[in-house]
């Protein structure tokens, strides 16, 4: 089967020292970009992530300290990555989660400006949870019938990525999935854009999860004591929230997503404040245009100069 594509699709996985977003980093990237026509391009970096890998982690994905310390950095890599990705949409495992939010971590602390707004995101994961709610694993046997062999490695996970989705297409062909409220769809088909709709259920504004879209599409906080209300409406009761969160210690992508709506609020505001002030001196102009109406005045005659001459005279 081949993907229905209107743009490329990349599949990428990551390997990182672990897995908080605001402190650690990658050390293997492999991406698999599906284009349009079909054909395929790989590019894989082993990375120095400039700290160091914990044992534990190593023991899992195979990669110690020794094996990276010679690695280009991920800064030194960032912008061909971002070029090689170019405008293609986005696919992993667990992607939406971990490998999407890492990466944006990776480009912003690197400076390199990869935007996201206008991408699709396919999560296999979400598929095969939805669906069967198994591991990669589990999933490459159950889809294809076979084992990953070297798993773990990110070349590896991603290819094993790609063909489960290509399984998953085939298999779901026409199925039904009900959701929570009841309605009754078929969500797995070979339309990337469908596919990002279908595995971004939560439509999380920042893939932390931190903020997510509500189902008027307000974005909302979806953690502490904020939880479930709009964010805009947190700025308006409680100022300073935004301030903590921008101090703390959240992941770069979320500070960007929470300051690009705080700068949207922040215009808004301005922007009625100036409308009050416009309406505000229409209204002045509008009650002085009536309280001295030109057309009431009469000239000045001789009976008046003499009463105002009068009224001032020396005594």
């Amino acid at each position: 089967m081949k993907l229905n594509l209107k743009r490329p699709l990349a599949f990428f996985d990551l390997e990182a020292t672990g897995v908080n977003l605001g402190i650690d980093r990658i050390v293997e990237i492999s991406i698999l970009k599906i284009n349009v026509d079909g054909s395929e391009e790989v590019k894989t970096h082993r990375i120095n992530p400039t700290i160091p890998i914990p044992y534990e982690v190593s023991i899992i994905h195979g990669i110690y300290d020794k094996d990276i310390e010679n690695e280009p950095t991920f800064k030194d890599l960032a912008q061909e990555i971002a070029d090689f990705i170019g405008d293609a949409d986005l696919a992993g495992y667990n992607s939406n989660k971990f490998d999407i939010p890492m990466l944006m971590e990776e480009f912003l602390k690197a400076g390199v400006n990869f935007d996201l707004d206008n991408r699709h995101f396919v999560d296999v994961q979400n598929i095969f949870h939805q669906m069967e709610q198994r591991t990669l694993k589990a999933a490459y046997k159950f889809y294809c019938d076979k084992e990953i062999v070297n798993a773990h490695s990110a070349e590896a996970d991603t290819r094993a990525t790609y063909e489960v989705l290509l399984a998953q297409l085939k298999k779901y062909e026409g199925h039904d999935w009900e959701d929570r409220g009841g309605k009754i769809s078929k969500p797995v088909v070979n339309d990337v854009p469908a596919l990002h709709n279908f595995t971004n259920l939560t439509k999380p504004v920042d893939f932390a999860g931190r903020m997510v879209y509500n189902q008027e599409g307000i974005a909302c906080f979806n953690f502490g004591k904020h939880k479930g209300k709009p964010v805009v409406q947190v700025f308006e009761e409680e100022p300073s929230y935004f301030g903590w969160m921008m101090n703390g210690d959240f992941p770069l992508y979320t500070k960007n997503r929470l300051e690009k709506i705080w700068n949207e609020f922040k215009e808004q505001r301005s922007a009625q404040r100036r409308q009050q002030n416009q309406n505000r001196t229409i209204t002045e102009e509008q009650n002085v245009s009536k309280k001295v109406d030109p057309k009431s005045l009469k000239p000045a005659d001789e009976n008046m100069l003499q009463m105002l001459a009068d009224k001032f005279k020396k005594h």
